[in-house]
């Protein structure tokens, strides 16, 4: 009997696991290590004044343009992510709520809704938004984790676990593992394992492991563990991919970025 040799591992393999976990110890180590407010944000600060200033443009400019043609479901849209996006939730609900008076065909398909209901602390009316939007589109887990989110908030987990949405269709990458999160079936560790070992691009990693440190992260902060949360949430807003890959993914990299800085903020805060 011929005793055949073993083939070599392939070390492409073993690295495109271990750079998606070596990066997320990397971004832990810190907030093991220092206080808070000593971890650098992922942006320069010039970069978080531009976010800034820019959307506060926006707003000043579309709020003439709202006085000047009061019935643009489209204006108040616009205007309703600046506000989001400068954090000012309870205004963006108001525009997104606009949109739908004018336009009352919109409401069920409106997520940007549910997600400034969400930050506005208006959690019941979050969970019914992404009800809703289940009823246009059933096959967005991504949906789904936002209402078992806002059900969590509102009652707990027990009751959200037991409220999870059902899907029999697939659907896109990494989203039906990272629904297994919220089910308590599968842990973060496993769901960065599967994007490591993956045999894809580089920019399908980047995409997968946007949305999966993203919803790790939100997991962790509705579980009032922010120690947790923040490295995720961090290696979300340092992800590259989501601000240059379009709207929905733009906008999503927008939340982590605001969870991740109101958590600091939260931290720096005296007790």
């Amino acid at each position: 009997m011929t005793i055949q040799p073993r083939s070599a591992p392939n070390p492409w393999r073993l690295i495109r696991f271990v750079l998606p976990v070596l990066s997320w110890l990397i971004s832990a180590l810190p907030l093991v290590t220092t206080a808070a407010e000593d971890v650098p944000h992922p942006l320069s600060q010039q970069a978080q004044d531009e976010i800034k200033k820019t959307q506060t443009d926006r707003i000043e400019k579309l709020s003439q343009q709202i006085a000047e043609n009061p019935k643009s479901e489209d204006l108040y849209s616009q205007r309703g992510d600046a506000c989001f996006f400068l954090g000012q939730f309870d205004k963006a609900v108001a525009d997104y709520d606009e949109m739908v008076k004018l336009n009352p065909a919109s409401e069920a398909s409106h997520w940007r809704r549910g997600i400034a209901c969400f930050y506005a602390d208006k959690f019941k009316n979050a969970a019914a938004q992404f009800e809703m939007y289940h009823s246009f589109d059933d096959v967005d887990r991504e949906n789904g984790i936002w209402r078992y989110l806002s059900q969590y908030m509102a009652q707990g987990r027990d009751p959200a676990r037991q409220g999870l949405l059902k899907y029999k269709k697939d659907d896109r990458e990494p989203f039906p593992a990272v629904y297994q999160l919220f089910a308590g079936k599968i842990t973060p560790e496993e769901i960065l394992k599967q994007i490591g070992e993956a045999e894809i691009d580089d920019q399908e990693r980047q995409k997968r492991l946007f949305y999966a440190e993203l919803y790790i992260g939100l997991n962790y902060a509705v579980e009032q563990n922010p120690e947790k949360a923040l490295p995720h949430l961090r290696a979300a807003t340092a992800n590259s991919w989501p601000r240059k890959a379009g709207f929905g993914p733009h906008y999503m990299w927008q939340v982590g970025r605001l969870h991740y800085e109101r958590l600091i903020q939260k931290q720096k805060k005296p007790s």
